[in-house]
């Protein structure tokens, strides 16, 4: 077999694994923040700390969405884990943010 026929054949048994209804249950509670007027907060580190900077693009220019990820803004992010900790860089900065009931945070890990 070639690259990419194991590769496709890789795609396709991963692809069946999913299940749709958990995705619309996502797709539902993402509808519902946009629909209360919440933000969206995107938390991840390492690889995932892309991901979820690419997702605030994505949430924001596709989607409609007010979206954040704590990541994008280094500066601030360093200060955190320097004057507090590593452990609370996440909660502190989200406390800062004002989260409320009607905003959604998705964790990338």
């Amino acid at each position: 077999m070639s690259f990419t026929t194991d590769f496709l054949a890789e795609v396709s048994q991963i692809v069946s694994k999913l299940d749709p209804t958990a995705i619309e249950r996502c797709v539902a509670k993402l509808a519902e923040v946009r629909a209360r007027g919440g933000r969206l907060f995107f938390l991840g580190v390492g690889g995932s700390a892309a991901n979820a900077s690419h997702a605030v693009n994505d949430f924001r220019k596709i989607a409609g969405f007010e979206a954040y990820a704590p990541t994008d803004n280094v500066s601030e992010l360093t200060a955190r884990v320097n004057d507090e900790s590593w452990e609370s860089v996440f909660v502190s900065w989200l406390k800062g943010s004002r989260l409320t009931s009607k905003d959604g945070i998705v964790v990338f890990s």
